[in-house]
């Protein structure tokens, strides 16, 4: 497949999915977040409940369900909609490189990893607190997803200048203070046709929001929950 033909493929894809994204959920009562971890119940969904292909896909879907009946509450992990959204655009680009800025229990984290287990992927994932490591690296090899993961402990603004390969996905779902920082700092590092997916924005700086809505080589579409922004090949 062209690269073109790649593009306007994940286009359409990323239509499809805010189409039903807004349309799907009700809009949240007043006071709570727009599509933020408050505004809407945790695995609360009108849609299909995602289906295995086959007995492994099924093992960690069940641990995914478990966490999200259990630590997810008090984890305020991303609604299991979230996840499959996630699950679905590594997926899509055949992506082999996700950086993940804020683990806490693996959730997300386990989503990424249903896509990198068939793109022969890997997951880098960042998080300052070991209580929500200790529990992250439990649920990686509860899902038996571990081998694809490399869990980095300490800030997050820190660690992450370390990281030198291109990146397919950067996951930003961390202090929403320093999503500025993470997109300056990670933003070189994203390939062109990447992706930069980001959790609950509506709690960002105000900087953030124009620093992916303003910048003529990125294309962002914001949804519920997860914002979209598509870091633009040359020529584009």
């Amino acid at each position: 497949m062209s690269k073109k033909m790649m593009y306007l493929v994940l286009l359409g894809v990323l239509f499809v999915v805010v189409v039903e994204s807004l349309t799907a959920q009700p809009p949240p009562p007043p006071g709570r977040d727009f599509g933020g971890r408050r505004g809407r119940d945790f695995g609360a969904s009108t849609a299909q409940p995602p289906l295995p292909a086959n007995e492994e896909e099924k093992k960690i879907l069940s641990v995914l369900d478990e966490m999200n009946q259990g630590q997810g509450r008090a984890m305020m992990n991303v609604p299991r909609e979230d996840g499959r959204l996630l699950r679905l655009l590594t997926e899509s680009i055949n992506a082999k490189n996700v950086v993940e800025i804020g683990t806490s229990n693996g959730y997300s984290g386990i989503w990424f990893c249903l896509a990198l287990r068939t793109t022969g992927g890997k997951l880098t994932t960042h998080d300052i607190d070991e209580g929500r490591a200790s529990l992250a690296r439990e649920n990686f090899k509860r899902a038996g997803v571990d081998k694809l993961v490399t869990l980095v402990m300490g800030d997050a603004h820190e660690t992450i200048k370390n990281l030198k390969e291109p990146i397919d996905v950067l996951f930003i779902d961390a202090d929403k203070e320093g999503y500025t920082d993470y997109l300056t700092k990670l933003l070189p590092l994203v390939r062109p046709g990447g992706l930069i997916l980001s959790h609950n924005i509506e709690s960002a700086p105000r900087d953030f929001v124009d620093a992916i809505n303003k910048n003529p080589d990125l294309e962002t579409v914001q949804a519920q929950g997860v914002t979209v922004t598509l870091k633009k090949r040359q020529g584009q």
